[in-house]
């Protein structure tokens, strides 16, 4: 029986809307589930890619790590450098519909401050009040010069949500965030998906051009890249350097590449905890300087990257300008180790190396064990989930801890938060009153050899104790659909949607 004419025209309108309606879903797998969706209280590289899109902020960052109006316009320093006076958009209203003015920007500022569980408050800590000057102009005082300070106000520090939902919402506000971006939240399944639709009143929405997002997270890289070439994913981060010349081959997709401003290594527990005393790593310097002699940088490139990424030994790459020319990458030493534990009189010393599920963190655990197995160590692999590992770092309940952190433009936002006393992120433990003296020196010069000059003090102390074992600088490695245009290649590794359209 041939089918009727109505019939055919239904099928066919049925394709049609199905494909409409897949068009207009921007598909995007990510390697983790992010942390809470909050950017008070956030702290993963993967929630950074997800707030992009839900969160805008006062200014951003361009292809050149140039600061760029987002939410303020234009902004101007006092002549003591003490108090930064911001314009603001006046076309700005939050999900919810709140307006977006001064107030809510001195609201968020304190927020981020203030709050108990708050990752911000290192990275704004030198603000010390903010003034509503009229709706649309703002101030924030500091106690003194803060160079870093519009850095931080491109990331987490300067993302807005709305006072009203915030207050509203107390302790479960990241359970439905409420912010000024081109996507409003709609659910999250955790460890399944989160959603968002396209927010009708967003003050650039000639820009968005996605009726909804959905974020995906798949540890295993392997089954990311196998749902991008399927069809069931738009877009695809931190792709396996192994999969990249595979691609390559594929005109159906498409690869970007860009070096990252931040760093992979491993994190040590030299006093978070007791347990840092129970480490041999913990409890004795030399131990440490075994464990990075027993390393070979440029092999764990090769290995773990496919030579997809720059070996380092600080916080920056040697590229950058604040990096320590004085103390360059060592080369593996694995008879100095042997060495050192003879001096610190520890026989194969033995500690637990907690590593993040994803793909690219278990190669990392396997290669060093295996290259410090050879000066004498016992490493132990404990792969942990990676919101939960965070949460035992935080606690203290790990020996060595396998932790990347994505970058910031300034220098001071991989550095200061990690080794600082009492620091949000200061994993390791490390409180040095020296250390610190310095490091707010480099906060707070008003030049770039001053600065640097600081800089050359904090890496002579922290390479020296070691708190974070540096191994390298990773190429962001991104894969998508040729048929998906916009992307731009920034190097912080966080995909903004505006702009981006599916051909």
């Amino acid at each position: 029986m041939k089918p009727s004419l109505r019939s055919l025209l239904l099928a066919v309108a049925l394709a049609l809307i199905g494909s409409t309606s897949q068009a207009q879903t921007l598909r995007i797998g990510l390697a983790e589930d992010p942390d809470a969706l909050d950017p008070t209280t956030a702290r993963t590289f993967v929630g950074r890619i997800v707030f992009a899109a839900l969160c805008d902020k006062l200014v951003d960052i361009d292809e050149k790590l140039n600061i760029v109006p987002q939410l303020a316009t234009s902004w101007e320093w006092s002549a003591d450098n003490k108090a930064l006076t911001m314009k603001l958009r006046n076309d700005v209203v939050f999900h919810d519909g709140e307006k977006f003015d001064a107030a809510a920007v001195k609201y968020n500022i304190e927020r981020h401050k203030t709050l108990q569980g708050s990752n911000r408050s290192g990275e704004l800590r030198p603000v010390t009040s903010v003034d509503a000057i009229d709706p649309t102009t703002v101030r924030l005082n500091l106690s003194a010069p803060f160079a870093p300070l519009l850095a931080a106000l491109a990331d987490r520090a300067g993302m807005m949500v709305s006072p009203k939902a915030a207050q509203a919402a107390g302790a479960n506000f990241a359970a439905k965030p409420v912010c000024a971006g081109p996507y409003r939240f709609v659910e999250r399944v955790a460890q399944d998906r989160i959603v968002f639709e396209r927010f009708p009143q967003y003050w650039n929405k000639d820009a968005v051009h996605f009726e909804r997002i959905t974020y995906t997270p798949i540890p295993d890289a392997t089954v990311r890249l196998a749902n991008l070439r399927s069809g069931q994913l738009d877009y695809i981060e931190r792709v396996a350097s192994s999969d990249v010349a595979g691609l390559k081959g594929d005109s159906r997709f498409k690869v970007a590449r860009i070096t990252e401003i931040g760093y992979q290594g491993i994190t040590i527990n030299i006093g978070k905890s007791e347990r840092a005393q129970a480490n041999p790593l913990g409890k004795d310097a030399r131990v440490r300087e075994a464990f990075e002699l027993s390393l070979d940088r440029d092999g764990i490139v090769q290995v773990v990257m496919d030579g997809e990424a720059t070996a380092g030994n600080q916080w920056v790459a040697p590229s950058n300008a604040f990096y320590v020319k004085s103390l360059p990458v060592p080369k593996r030493d694995v008879a100095r180790a042997k060495a050192l534990l003879k001096e610190a009189g520890v026989t194969n010393p033995s500690f637990t190396l907690m590593t993040p599920t994803t793909s690219d963190a278990q190669k990392i655990a396997q290669v060093v064990q295996a290259m410090a197995k050879e000066a004498g160590f016992d490493v132990k692999i404990q792969a942990t989930e990676f919101a939960t590992s965070l949460n035992l770092a935080d606690k203290g309940d790990f020996d060595a801890y396998v932790l990347a952190w994505s970058g910031r433009a300034d220098p001071d936002g991989n550095i200061y938060s990690f080794v600082g006393c009492k620091q949000p992120l200061n994993y390791a433990g490390i409180c040095q009153p020296e250390l610190d003296e310095q490091l707010t020196i480099a906060r707070t010069a008003g030049s770039l050899a001053a600065r640097q000059k600081a800089y050359e003090q904090v890496a002579a102390r922290v390479l020296k104790d070691r708190p974070v074992v540096y191994l390298y600088h990773r190429n962001w490695l991104w894969a998508y659909n040729a048929k998906l245009s916009g992307i731009r290649d920034i190097p912080d590794g966080l995909l903004r949607v505006q702009g981006l359209k599916m051909n």
